[in-house]
Formats: structure tokens, C-alpha cells, sequence
């Protein structure tokens, strides 16, 4: 019986990994058209910023929220802020490290968001910051710096010059079809029976925005320079964060994917029917609509990239990570291009996917493809911070 058990399990892997090969042969990719990102629901072409903004920037939103990743609810009742641990050397006295529980109230309901922060100790002045969107293990996020990992390498961080901090998303939504409501959505229960009502990944995104709350009050931070970093989902909600709160500075969205970076219509690697069966709490509930049903989605991943401008977009991708679609994910931001250009902003992006390790460093649009697997490293911190600073060199 076990012999038989076994083998059935080997021949559904085969199967399944001879699915996904197929999936990931650019061949398969059929012929699609990307909806116009710079023509109104009216039929009005945009040309100038002002249309962009007061018109076609609203529209996309209220597309995305409708379709995708749920209503972003902005009211509540109150929102505390405590610092339960003040360390003034931490990092061998090279940083200051805070933890800091927010609170956030509505209807007599609550949501706890704690953050890890560390600043550098002899800045002279406000410190542009890092900030994580956890979507691993919590070890990733020690504040004792006893376990030390690359997804979040605090101290390449502050040995940069940057402060850095990090919020996990089961303080928001726990990341499971089960209890993902046990957080954020107490607060806004109606949203679990909209049809486009806030799920998981809107949850995550609310969650840095409250963060954000604080960050403004913390005079060790430049609230105006905090860059949003988030891996797999959670790039996900970093750049529908992007495109809801426009107080963020700039975003790294990682190895994002599917309703992430890469371009829907292209049905490569990881689809909407794969993403909403595995996971089916991540999105709204009008998004199953689209289950294999992509070219009736009136937006696609171009459309979200391009909501961040004028502030700039860096994504990667991994050579053993096809299931995200490095191809489509470049093609995406590329794809942003034009709205860039409505505010007089000149993009630096090669035509075509550019080889591994090469990286794109020039603001408003960045991008690289690393060696490996799907993953947050240090190379690509390294390339964040390079980023970083050749957009704040230019302010």
C-alpha cells in the first residue's frame, strides 16, 4: 500500500511538473492586447498630467479595487503608538533600535501592528528608511539581531546610511484561508461581503499605511523618503500600497508575479485561476470573474506600475523563478513608460529584458534579473539601496 501510495505521488508530480514546463514555454503565450492605459473611460486620450491625475489616475483605482485587490477603507476611530523597547546601541552601537506597537480602534474593535525599527545612531539628520512588508518567518525580523537572515538584512541597511524597519502581515491577516479575517477585517467586517471588499493582500497594504501614520510622527525618520519593500505577495501589496498611499516615497517589489508585476495576459507561470484557487483570500471576490478569463479584466499589471508616478518603481525577478515571468514582469514596467513621460520623466529601461545580474540602477523605473531562486537577498538589497540613492542624490 505504501509502495502504491508512493507512486501514485511521484506520477502527480510528474504530471503537475509537466504542466507548469508547458506553462513556462514562451511559445504557449498567446496573442494579447493590453488594455490602453492613457485612454479614458470616455474615450478621451490622455496627453497632460492634470487628465492623468483628476481623471484617468481615478479610474484605473476604482478598476482595481473593483476587480482586484478590494476597497482600501481609510476610516477609523483612534491609533496609539507605544515604544515598548528603546535600545540607544544596538548593532554593537552602530544603530538605535525601537519596537513600537500601533493600535489602531474602529467600532470597538482593534488591530495591533508591531514594528521593528532600527536608525542609524550618529545620523545629523532625518534618515530616509527601508521599510518591510514580512511575509516569512519572524526570525527575519529579530530585533536582538541574534538571528540574522537576508531577507532583511537590517545591518547592510544602516551601514548604508538608511534606517530600516518591519511589520509582519499576521498582524494584519494571518496568512491562511482559515483565519486570514483575524486581524484587520474585525475592524471592517462589511468588507468580507462585498463582492469588492478588502481581503489579505489589501489587509497587508492597509497595515504599512498605519505605519506610515507613525513614521510621520517619528522626527529620527524623513517621512517623505521611505521606500516600501515587499517580496513575493508581498510585493503584491507593496505596489497596490503604492498606488493607494501616495505619502510612500518609492517601491521594490520582488520576485511579485502574478497581480504583482507581471503582466496578467500572458497567462505565463502563475495565472489568476491558479493564484485565486491556492490562494482565494488574497483578493476580492469579483476577481474569480477573471479565472481564466484574463482579457476580460479591464486593467492589467502595467496599469498599477504606472499608478506609483511620478515616484519610482524598482522590480526584479530570479533565473529559477519562471513561475513569476521575469518576461512579463519586465514588459509591465516598460509598459508604465508613457505616464512617466506625462511628467516629463525619461526612463532609462533598456528594450528588452536585460541578462542576469545587469542591472537597471537609473530612476524612475528599475529592474533586475538575479541568479537563483525566489528569494530576497542581499544582492538585492544591494541594488535597492543603489537605487535609492541615485533618486535622492537627484532631489
Amino acid at each position: 500500500m505504501n509502495r502504491f501510495k508512493a507512486l501514485v505521488g511521484l506520477a502527480l508530480i510528474l504530471i503537475t511538473s509537466a504542466a507548469f514546463a508547458q506553462n513556462y514555454d514562451e511559445k504557449l503565450v498567446t496573442k494579447y492586447t493590453l488594455p490602453d492605459m492613457l485612454t479614458t473611460l470616455n474615450g478621451k486620450k490622455v496627453k497632460r498630467k492634470d487628465v492623468w491625475e483628476h481623471t484617468r489616475r481615478l479610474e484605473l483605482l476604482k478598476l482595481f479595487e473593483d476587480n482586484v485587490y478590494g476597497q482600501m477603507p481609510q476610516d477609523f476611530d483612534s491609533i496609539k503608538y507605544q515604544i515598548t523597547h528603546l535600545d540607544n546601541s544596538a548593532m554593537g552601537g552602530k544603530a538605535v533600535l525601537k519596537e513600537i506597537d500601533i493600535k489602531v480602534f474602529r467600532q470597538q474593535q482593534s488591530v495591533g501592528i508591531h514594528l521593528v525599527m532600527f536608525t542609524p545612531l550618529h545620523a545629523r539628520q532625518a534618515s530616509p528608511l527601508f521599510l518591510l512588508i514580512n511575509n516569512r518567518g519572524k526570525n527575519n525580523m529579530d530585533p536582538s539581531r541574534i538571528s540574522k537572515t537576508e531577507f532583511w538584512p537590517a545591518e547592510q541597511v544602516i551601514d548604508s546610511g538608511y534606517a530600516t524597519a518591519v511589520f509582519h502581515v499576521s498582524d494584519l491577516a494571518p496568512d491562511r484561508k482559515e483565519s486570514y479575517a483575524n486581524g484587520v477585517l474585525r475592524l471592517y467586517p462589511e468588507q468580507l461581503k462585498a463582492p469588492n471588499g478588502m481581503k489579505a493582500i489589501g489587509a497587508w497594504a492597509w497595515g504599512a499605511s498605519r505605519v506610515m501614520d507613525y513614521l510621520q510622527t517619528d522626527k529620527s525618520v524623513d517621512a517623505k523618503k521611505v521606500a516600501i519593500v515587499g517580496h513575493s505577495r508581498g510585493g503584491k501589496a507593496a505596489l497596490w500600497l503604492m498606488a493607494q498611499d501616495r505619502r510612500f516615497a518609492m517601491c521594490f517589489a520582488s520576485c511579485s508575479g502574478n497581480t504583482g508585476a507581471a503582466l496578467t495576459r500572458r497567462r505565463f507561470g502563475e495565472t489568476i485561476e491558479k493564484i485565486n484557487t491556492t490562494f482565494p483570500y488574497w483578493f476580492c471576490d469579483n476577481y474569480k470573474k477573471y479565472n481564466n478569463n484574463e482579457d476580460d479584466l479591464p486593467v492589467d499589471q502595467h496599469m498599477l506600475i504606472a499608478l506609483s508616478a511620478p515616484r519610482p518603481v524598482y522590480t526584479t525577478n530570479a533565473t529559477k523563478d519562471k513561475w513569476a515571468d521575469p518576461s512579463g514582469s519586465y514588459m509591465a514596467i516598460k509598459a508604465a513608460e508613457p505616464v512617466y513621460e506625462l511628467y516629463g520623466i525619461k526612463s532609462a529601461l533598456d528594450a528588452s529584458l536585460p541578462p542576469a545580474n545587469k542591472p537597471a540602477l537609473q530612476p524612475p523605473l528599475g529592474y533586475h534579473l538575479r541568479e537563483g531562486i525566489h528569494d530576497l537577498t542581499a544582492y538585492d538589497w544591494d541594488k535597492f539601496i543603489r537605487f535609492a540613492h541615485n533618486y535622492y542624490q537627484k532631489q
